[in-house]
């Protein structure tokens, strides 16, 4: 992960994936956090597992996406508090299939090893409804790391100042 993306996380202390590569750990996200901490994303809409097999609405056109918090007149009902202990970044746009066949299984065996986590991918991704999401221990994001991050304390750090 380059500095432009871990700047947001100046004040959140973590691992970078060449410190727990000496330490001996064999699959390592770029960034393992010290603590977890909650972030603030778009509520998924609709999932996969909403549909019977076969009954999936057909697709509409790809568009890029970014489920980070915006100013602007969204509801709170949009968003939720995710818990996240991990981040690896992609440095790619993130389509249906490299997402299933590549990036879910990979970051699913660190879900198994450090708890859930998040995947953000530079240049945007695919509808979040038409990507896994490993039963919701993988956050999706677009773009950049979250700017406000809740830490275990209560207390919020980033760029997105207090929130109430």
């Amino acid at each position: 992960m380059d500095g432009a993306r871990t700047h947001y996380l100046s004040d959140v202390p973590f691992e970078t994936e060449a410190e727990l590569r000496v330490r001996g750990t064999a699959r390592t996200p770029d960034i393992l956090l010290s603590c977890p901490v909650g972030v603030r994303v778009r509520r998924r809409k609709e999932s996969r597992s909403n549909y019977p097999l076969g009954s999936m609405p057909s697709p509409q056109k790809p568009r890029i996406v970014n489920n980070l918090e915006e100013d602007g007149d969204d509801d709170d009902d949009d968003y939720e508090w995710k818990i996240i202990c991990w981040i690896d970044s992609k440095a790619l746009f993130g389509d249906i299939e490299t997402h299933t066949n590549s990036v879910l299984p990979q970051v699913e065996t660190y879900v198994h090893r450090f708890g859930p986590g998040l995947v953000l991918y530079w240049f945007g991704h695919a509808p979040l409804s038409r990507l896994g999401d490993g039963h919701g221990d993988v956050v999706i994001v677009g773009g950049n790391v979250p700017e406000l991050m809740m830490m275990p304390t209560g207390e919020f750090h980033g760029q997105g100042g207090q929130r109430g």
